[in-house]
């Protein structure tokens, strides 16, 4: 996939409860299976998504919405946190305002 990834700037949140995922670690088989799972469980809706694997590192982002779910930020944060422990990877989910701040250029 060589789509580029969202321009922060440019996302308008519309009503929405927009957060970050990031997913980083070695390239393994169901990695997008066990987070996208994960995301549906909590009733979060995946408004853009873009991976890649690079020499064997997958690199994963998605904008999610919490706005139907009744899962808050730190359960799905926990949920993660098991995934990227049972998967050797770093998972991070982030509030959108968050998520821009650290990130601005």
């Amino acid at each position: 996939m060589n789509e580029p990834l969202p321009n922060i700037s440019q996302l308008d949140s519309q009503g929405k409860e927009l957060s970050f995922v990031t997913v980083i670690g070695r390239d393994q088989k169901g990695i997008v299976a066990r987070v996208t799972s994960l995301i549906f469980k909590h009733g979060l809706n995946i408004e853009d998504i873009a991976q890649k694997v690079m020499q064997g590192h997958f690199v994963m982002i998605m904008l999610v919405d919490f706005k139907d779910s009744k899962s808050d930020l730190e359960d799905v944060k926990a949920d993660l946190g098991r995934v990227a422990t049972e998967m050797n990877l770093q998972i991070q989910i982030q509030h959108e305002d968050l998520f821009k701040k650290i990130n601005r250029v």
